[in-house]
Parts: structure tokens; C-alpha cells; sequence
């Protein structure tokens, strides 16, 4: 294991001038943050029940979990219901969901791939175009965790890739309503909010109800049931990823406030006990400094047992030589969000490979990238943006590709994919295009 300085809040250091720096800094990228209780039987009977039995196993279910009792009738909001809620809104609330999604539209609508045709040097036409998916379906935590800016998102997207019907599935324990998420909600164009949630939720956005539209996406993160449901799903439908724990990588010079690091650290560890917050510097005073700033601050967060934890057990903060090897470690690591506060943030940013989003500069927080910034927050974690990205109008839309051949055309390679077919012992494959070329030989055509 890493051992952790003295004190109680005291997180992983490190130094890659330690002569075992690559054993610490491997089992600090192994770490297992993520709790994963065996619940794979159990939301495999909830799928299995919900397909079964529909809109009865949603009411059961929602009662069992939820402390709640619904009909068919009152799965999803009335208008009127919303209409009530979403008149509890400050006008500041409202002004500022309305600033978030403006300029989350106006990015994502940038994101839009374009279709394309030509016509080869033989004479085929090729392409492809994209349409959106017909369906998808939101999920949206709820209680404490209910996050007005993911329905905004998640939606937004959607709504700029072109899907027709939009559902959200947001439970309510025990008939608590975030009326923000239900104004979210409505500035996003959602066409029914469901509240219902957990692993009975994704079942049917994915396979349909009497009253549930089954979707052809699910997005949105949630807890091990619905992560567990999600994976269980697939397949029938597309899903966006499996989330885990919030993270997040600062890389700063020494030229930097200590404080400004400490609660962009913090903005990540008051989420979960289990999310990761790490330095990495050039500077073993500034690393002194910001583990101070973040004692003292740490006391006066409302959800400072969360942040404590989640500093106490995964927080780290790495000494390096210089910015280069911060890189590096950085490229390892992969992290969700990567803040670079350093004196030119353009240029490391064009050695960084990795990393989910990244924000440029002292004047940039990362929860800026949550709300307002207008680039997506729903990001790879667990260093899956080595090979995965963020949220996207990609992620609602699908590529269907076009190929037209002319008799000129399937003369001149239609050869070529005979013998192919004959090397793979498809007959009929190679056969299908024979006939047409006997056809264009002997001077006939249909």
C-alpha cells in the first residue's frame, strides 16, 4: 500500500524521485475506488420482472424502493404537475439554466457530422449520411443526487442530433421533486418524465411497458443498480458508458494560488467518498500549501465527511521534475477532467493525450465545465478516455454508409471480390457477383 503522510486528511505523496516511484505510482492507478456490491442477480430478476410484467412490476418496484405508490396513470408528470413545480424556480435559477443551456446547445450543435458522396476513379458511388436514433431515454438521479445540469447534458445533444422522442426516468423517493430538474426538464424539449428510477427504470426504457415508449439509447449515470442495468441491456439497446467515481488531475506550476487549487481539488471530492482528486507539481512548497489550503477549507463545505473521505483515502499529490513528466504521468492516469495551471496551459495541452476534458488556465475551474462552459460533462472515468469520450451529438446519431455500382463499375472490381469470396469458401457470395459479370459479358443487362 502507499503510505500517507501524518494526519488525518493527509492524501498519497509521492515523488518520481522516490527509487520506488513506478511500484507507488502503479498501485495508485489500481486503486479500486468503485464499491461493487454483487447486485447483478438482483437486477436480473428486476429485468426479468419488468419484462414480464410491465407497468405492475414498476409500481411494485417503486413502491418497495421508492416509498412510493403509483398508478398508470401518475408514472409519468402531468403538465399540470410540472407546471407547478417548475413555477417554485427563482427567476435567478431559471436565468441561469437558461444561460447553461444556450451555450451547451450552441457547442454541440458544432459537433454535427456532415453526410458525403463522391464517385471513385471507377466509377462507384460511395458515401454515407447520418440520422439520429428514433428514441432515448434519459436517466436522472434523484434525491440528494439530483443534478439539474445532466438532464441539460444529457438532452441537449439529443435534441441538436435530431431524435424525435425524448423520455426522462428521474425517481422521486418518498415524493421529493427537484423542481430544477423538472425546469431542465422542459427548457431541454423532454417529451415525459417518468419518476421512476433504479435498475426497473433502465428495463424499461429498454424493453418498453404498457406506458414506458421502449428507447433505442439510454444515457446518464446512476448507482450500481442502474450501472448493472445498463450493462445488462446492451445490446438491445445502445447505452452511453458505465460511470464510476468522479476524478480529477490539476497539474501546476509553482506560480499559482494554493487556494484556487485546493477547491478545484475539492469540487470533486465533495461528490463521493470514492472520487479522486490529485496534484501533480513542479513546486514541493506549492504542494505544502495546497494540502494546507485544503484542511482548512475542508471544514467549512457542507459535505465535508464526503470530501474528507475521498481525500483521505484517494487524494494524491505527485512531485515531478517538470511539466513534461507531468504529461506523461497524466497520460497514464487519464483523467476524467485535467485542469493545467501552468504558465502556457496551450502548450502542455498539446502533449496530452488522455483525458476526458480538459480545462486550460487559472481562470478555468473545472466547474465551469459542469454547468456553463458548454462542452459536455458526462466523461469517461476509470482511464477509459484512453479509448472513449465524453458525451456527444456522435453518441445519437449513427453512420449509414452508401455504395452504388455501375456496370462499369462492378466490371472493374467485381473480379476482385469474386476471388475473395472463392478464398473464403462463400459460394453464393462469389456467385452473386459472377451472374452479373456473365451478364455484362455476353451484352445483356435486366
Amino acid at each position: 500500500m502507499l503510505q500517507q503522510r501524518n494526519g488525518p486528511l493527509m492524501p498519497h505523496f509521492i515523488s518520481t524521485q522516490e527509487f520506488d516511484f513506478k511500484r507507488k505510482f502503479k498501485i495508485l492507478l489500481g486503486m479500486k475506488r468503485e464499491e461493487a456490491p454483487d447486485v447483478d442477480a438482483t437486477v436480473a430478476q428486476i429485468i426479468a420482472d419488468v419484462r414480464a410484467n410491465g407497468d405492475a412490476a414498476i409500481i411494485a418496484l417503486t413502491k418497495q424502493f421508492d416509498g412510493m405508490t403509483l398508478t398508470p396513470e401518475t408514472i409519468a408528470f402531468s403538465p399540470d404537475e410540472i407546471a407547478r413545480e417548475v413555477a417554485k424556480v427563482s427567476n435567478q435559477d431559471r436565468t441561469a439554466l437558461e444561460l447553461a443551456a444556450h451555450r451547451i446547445k450552441d457547442y454541440h450543435a458544432r459537433q454535427m457530422p456532415q453526410d458525403a458522396q463522391w464517385t471513385d476513379e471507377v466509377g462507384a458511388t460511395l458515401g454515407w449520411r447520418w440520422t439520429p436514433v428514433s428514441a432515448a431515454g434519459l436517466y436522472v438521479p434523484g434525491g440528494t443526487a439530483s443534478y439539474p445540469s445532466s438532464v441539460l447534458m444529457n438532452a441537449i445533444p439529443a435534441r441538436v442530433a435530431g431524435v424525435e422522442h425524448l423520455s426522462i426516468c428521474c425517481p422521486t423517493p418518498n415524493g421529493v421533486v427537484n423542481p430544477l430538474v423538472l425546469l431542465a426538464a422542459q427548457i431541454s424539449g423532454i417529451d415525459r418524465i417518468y419518476r421512476i428510477g433504479g435498475a426497473q427504470a433502465i428495463a424499461a426504457l429498454a424493453y418498453g411497458t404498457e406506458t414506458i415508449m421502449a428507447v433505442d439509447k439510454i444515457t446518464g449515470p446512476g448507482n450500481a443498480y442502474v450501472a448493472a442495468a445498463k450493462r445488462r441491456v446492451f445490446g438491445q439497446v445502445g447505452i452511453d458508458m458505465i460511470a464510476g467515481p468522479s476524478e480529477i488531475l490539476v497539474i501546476a506550476d509553482g506560480d499559482n494560488d494554493p487556494d484556487w487549487i485546493a477547491l478545484d481539488l475539492l469540487s470533486q471530492a465533495e461528490h463521493d467518498a470514492s472520487a479522486q482528486a490529485i496534484l501533480i507539481t513542479t513546486d514541493a512548497a506549492l504542494a505544502q500549501k495546497v494540502i494546507q489550503a485544503i484542511e482548512k477549507i475542508i471544514e467549512k463545505l457542507e459535505r465535508r465527511a464526503i470530501a474528507a473521505a475521498s481525500w483521505r483515502d484517494y487524494g494524491a499529490v505527485i512531485l515531478v521534475k517538470n511539466l513534461a513528466e507531468a504529461a506523461a504521468l497524466s497520460n497514464q492516469i487519464a483523467p476524467e477532467h485535467l485542469e493545467l495551471m501552468v504558465q502556457d496551459p496551450d502548450a502542455l495541452a498539446q502533449i496530452i493525450t488522455h483525458a476526458g476534458a480538459i480545462f486550460l488556465g487559472a481562470f478555468t475551474p473545472e466547474a465551469i465545465g459542469d454547468y456553463v462552459g458548454g462542452p459536455n460533462h458526462v466523461l469517461p472515468t476509470a482511464r477509459s478516455a484512453r479509448f472513449s469520450s465524453g458525451l456527444s451529438v456522435m453518441d445519437f446519431v449513427k453512420r449509414t454508409t452508401l455504395t452504388k455500382m455501375t456496370p462499369a463499375a462492378l466490371a472493374a472490381i467485381g473480379p476482385a471480390a469474386e476471388r475473395l469470396a472463392t478464398s473464403e469458401s462463400l459460394e453464393a457470395h462469389g456467385l452473386s457477383v459472377r451472374a452479373r459479370l456473365a451478364r455484362l459479358n455476353a451484352g445483356t443487362t435486366p
